[in-house]
């Protein structure tokens, strides 16, 4: 069981099951979130996410829909505003950054490279997608 924590330790989380290599998502939504040249990210199964702390200091914040629904959502604490997982039907988004423990995976791909920030350079051989990745080969 993985664990992870909001900056402050206000909230904290566990996560049971498999988790999908990280992806760097490079979209301008991302970056303004993260406030980085990317978020890096990595994706759990439905229900694999459990507050263990602090539930009452989690928010969501909705952004407008741009081409189609859902709307970009970010979770985050109330207290410190640090990022939290976006869990739903479909799974779990973890930001990276919050884990306390080493999740055993790693980079796997770049997304939504045609957007990415114009100062930074992408200097690994991972995959590069102009957008998000084909259907076929999401987790």
């Amino acid at each position: 069981m993985l664990t992870g924590s909001c900056l402050c330790g206000a909230v904290a989380f566990a996560l049971g099951g498999r988790l999908s290599p990280i992806q760097f998502d490079h979209c301008s939504r991302c970056r303004k979130s993260s406030g980085s040249a990317f978020a890096a990210e990595l994706i759990a199964e439905a229900g694999a996410l459990r507050w263990t702390r602090g539930r009452e200091h989690v928010r969501t914040y909705q952004a407008p829909v741009r081409e189609r629904p859902p709307g970009y959502r970010r979770v985050f604490c109330s207290v410190c505003g640090g990022p939290l997982p976006i869990a739903d039907d479909s799974g779990v988004i973890v930001p990276a950054g919050t884990l306390d423990s080493d999740p055993a995976t790693r980079p796997a791909r770049h997304i939504f490279t045609e957007v990415k920030a114009p100062w930074f350079e992408i200097a690994d051989g991972l995959p590069r997608f102009d957008r998000n990745v084909p259907e076929d080969q999401r987790w």
